[in-house]
């Protein structure tokens, strides 16, 4: 029997400077008359929202705003925000922000047109199209903008859910201006880089990869390689900041046609339980799962060596693989990404928990390598000691 695969894009993409002014006469093309803008408090208050609230100004759309937005949404939160999305009776939903809020504005789209609660669609297809999602994404990291799933925390649980369908929660327009991530800060410029670079990886090593999300994924990490640094350094390199957002868009693009792995597994578990921002998380363990997985795909490690831009310089195989790991803890260093002791809650005592929920996470069963508890509690041990070793060195 033949292999199958799918690939999931429905998404208009529309990229470059200035796009944001454009958001108002989008909207009038699409026919909608009154629009919710989610988003954060911060984002609020900041001349891209000006630019946001004047386009549709402009074009006579009516709109309501909603901040109530946390960094690993939360569930009661989303419902909150649907049902005033009801009341008001919105036609369409604008998501302005980072993941966070471009999630939240899923959940909402997905709860006004489905009915129920966020919980009871966490992890089950969605019965019916989401409403009409725009999203203006304001960073380069997550590449939400152009995937049919958000993550959302159940607070109850201290379980990150996901609220998603490959058919009815696909985002009907993306907005990418770089201009967005102008003034991002150096940390959050650094950990959604990394985590955009995390997507890229795990979608061109985990078992479920595919020829299509295979091109994506490569060209994403060469991007990503060629210009985060860049963008950390100066902000206000307009080609660098242009290229990362168009990796975090093609990383999007490419996981979500084919997955992430316990990488992620990893991460949505600290998100959940410590609500540590999830590119910092992804952060912390990318180096660690990639060392993991070299034994079960070595030619693939070999490829995003090669992506990276690294000199062989006469390495065998298996040495050249090892150099993209020791490529991102460098990187990790030069970004000054937190370590794990930094992490608030994350203590050595709790390694066993973090551990058992990680592997109880089905996003460990699409792992490039078999990964079960016994394997994440080595490897927290190994990034906890490698980083007690760096400090008395």
């Amino acid at each position: 029997m033949l292999e199958v695969n799918n690939f999931f894009h429905g998404t208009r993409i529309v990229e470059g400077y200035g796009v944001l002014n454009e958001t108002g006469n989008e909207v009038k093309a699409l026919g909608f008359k009154k629009v919710l803008i989610v988003t954060d408090d911060f984002l609020s208050k900041s001349a891209h929202y000006q630019v946001l609230k004047e386009s549709l100004e402009k074009e006579g759309i009516e709109y309501l705003l909603e901040t109530n937005v946390k960094p690993n949404p939360r569930a009661e939160d989303c419902d909150a925000m649907a049902k005033i999305a009801i009341e008001e009776k919105v036609d369409a939903i604008i998501a302005l922000g980072g993941g966070s809020a471009m999630d939240q504005a899923k959940a909402v789209a997905a709860i006004v047109t489905n009915g129920k609660t966020t919980v009871e669609w966490g992890d089950v297809e969605l019965e019916h199209s989401i409403l009409p999602l725009i999203c203006i994404p304001s960073t380069a990291g997550t590449g939400s903008e152009v995937t049919w799933c958000a993550v959302i925390t159940d607070t109850a649980r201290m379980y990150k859910m996901t609220v998603g369908d490959p058919i009815h929660m696909i985002p009907t327009l993306a907005i990418c201006d770089p201009t967005i991530t102008l003034d991002l800060p150096q940390s959050l410029t650094a950990s959604c880089g990394v985590d955009a670079l995390t997507h890229c990886i795990e979608a061109y090593t985990v078992k479920v990869h595919q020829p299509i999300t295979d091109a994506l994924a490569l060209k994403g990490i060469s991007l990503i390689a060629q210009n985060l640094e860049k963008a950390y350094v100066n902000g206000r390199d307009k080609e660098a900041r242009r290229n990362m957002m168009i990796a975090s868009t093609i990383g999007g693009m490419s996981f979500i046609s084919s997955n992430v792995g316990a990488v992620h597994a990893f991460a949505e578990t600290v998100g959940a339980w410590f609500d540590t921002p999830h590119g910092v998380a992804n952060s912390l363990f990318l180096p660690y799962i990639m060392e993991y997985n070299i034994p079960a795909c070595l030619d693939r490690f070999v490829d995003i060596a090669d992506a990276l831009g690294i000199e062989r310089n006469g390495m065998n195989d298996q040495e050249y693989a090892y150099s993209a790991v020791q490529y991102v803890k460098d990187l990790n260093r030069r970004l000054n990404i937190p370590k794990i002791k930094e992490i608030k809650g994350i203590t050595e005592d709790k390694f066993d928990a973090i551990a058992q929920r990680s592997a109880d996470n089905v996003l460990s069963n699409d792992n490039a390598r078999e990964i079960h508890k016994e394997d994440y509690l080595e490897l927290l041990k190994k990034a906890y000691k490698d980083e007690g070793e760096k400090e008395n060195a």
